[in-house]
């Protein structure tokens, strides 16, 4: 059995076990010895890094490099299908996630309450959000969610989040009609749907808190 390193908050974590879910392969989660970032821990993985996945002899950190790996080792359903420009585009789609949405919404983290987040901050954040949305926009063709693929784990998790913290914070988000649309075609995938319930407490945890 596969072996993850976590901590129930990651949303990296959330996103891998959407391609886990969909594979319907079978892990445990541990959280990591020593708490995240510890020593401890990072002689176990030197990067201290979460997730981190244990699979026999071999100890992988970064869910991107984790997910590719499990589609070699486990092709069957396919999270990378169609020719090589598909799959490019999906790879785009998924570092877009990583290093132009995300970034953004993880900026808000350390303002959320009780802690005070000034005006100013949530509205640049929020101007941010909406930018990188209507950058999604455009690259969504209209079939995109419709199979789930590896360009598509974290955004579920990103959304969820963006909805928590709208409200909280004004971030006056707003959703393009594309963007809903496929937002509507990945809650559909059982992988999904199941993660975003099981994962509903510890956003909730973390923004009530």
């Amino acid at each position: 059995m596969l072996r993850l390193y976590s901590i129930p908050v990651s949303l990296y974590s959330a996103k891998l076990r959407i391609a886990l879910r969909h594979k319907g392969l079978a892990f445990e989660e541990i959280p990591p010895p020593g708490g995240y970032g510890s020593d401890e821990y990072k002689q176990t993985v030197p990067s201290g890094n979460i997730p981190a996945m244990v699979d026999g002899d071999l100890m992988l950190a970064d869910s991107e490099a984790i997910a590719e790996y499990l589609e070699e080792r486990h092709p069957a359903p396919s999270m990378l299908p169609g020719d090589a420009a598909d799959r490019a585009r999906l790879r785009e789609r998924s570092r877009f996630h990583d290093t132009r949405l995300e970034p953004e919404l993880r900026a808000l983290f350390p303002h959320m309450p009780p802690r005070e987040c000034p005006e100013a901050v949530a509205k640049r954040q929020g101007e941010r959000l909406n930018a990188r949305l209507a950058q999604l926009a455009m690259m969504l063709g209209p079939e995109a969610g419709t199979t789930l693929t590896l360009g598509d784990t974290g955004l579920p998790i990103t959304f969820a989040w963006m909805d928590a913290f709208d409200g909280p914070l004004p971030l006056g988000l707003q959703w393009p009609e594309a963007v809903t649309a496929y937002r509507v075609r990945l809650a559909a995938h059982p992988a999904v749907r199941d993660e975003l319930a099981a994962y509903a407490p510890a956003v909730a945890d973390y923004v009530g808190r």
